[in-house]
């Protein structure tokens, strides 16, 4: 069975998420113990909240150099929600910067929508070729909830990787919902809770660990 740690450094919504990854066949263990996640299979980074706070818990638990670990020797990550926006190198809330994990180049900030938070169902732009949204139709809808997102993609081509897989979505201007880059993965959105739709992405990145 494929192991799943599931990063506990005290903002996700840990218990959702677990069920998600066990009811599509994982075995998973919520953990904040470096050699834990390290030696599974995959590793889920969930968050919640403001990235700032997200950022001071997992560096309490040295939650970034265990992502770092992890994509350098070509190990499976997933980010999730605020999980995703602390992967990038900075966010901005409320005019306060903060510094991310640095793994991709780019900043979180305010959507530029007339209604936020963006709450609800929405539907993806995914690329065809995507692992993630494998079998899944274009009109498939995923549950949001966030006023921050990154709204351009800031990372150079390069001819000795293949080019990330880029999916956006849309709420008062087009922003990032997902993105696969290697062993790297996120969703902006919340695949725990957006039902069968959430439960066949996850199914398809623990195939594919």
């Amino acid at each position: 069975m494929t192991s799943v740690a599931l990063l506990d450094y005290g903002s996700g919504n840990l218990h959702s998420a677990m069920r998600a990854l066990a009811r599509v066949g994982a075995a998973v263990e919520v953990t904040s113990d470096p050699k834990t996640a390290l030696a599974a299979d995959g590793l889920v980074v969930p968050g919640v909240g403001a990235f700032a706070a997200c950022m001071q818990g997992l560096r309490a638990v040295r939650g970034e150099r265990i992502i770092g670990q992890r994509l350098a020797g070509g190990r499976p990550v997933l980010g999730i929600c605020v999980g995703m926006q602390i992967m990038f190198e900075r966010g901005v809330e409320h005019g306060v910067e903060a510094d991310g994990c640095g793994e991709w180049p780019g900043t979180v900030e305010k959507l530029q929508a007339e209604v936020l938070p963006h709450m609800g169902w929405n539907t993806l732009q995914a690329p065809e070729d995507s692992v993630l949204f494998a079998g899944l139709d274009r009109d498939t809808r995923f549950y949001f909830v966030h006023s921050y997102g990154v709204q351009k993609w800031e990372l150079a081509e390069s001819e000795l990787i293949a080019p990330p897989k880029l999916t956006w979505a849309n709420h008062g201007g087009s922003f990032l919902a997902a993105i696969e880059n290697g062993p790297l993965s996120a969703t902006q959105f919340h695949p725990e809770k957006s039902g069968d739709a959430g439960a066949a992405l996850l199914e398809n990145w623990v195939r594919s660990l």
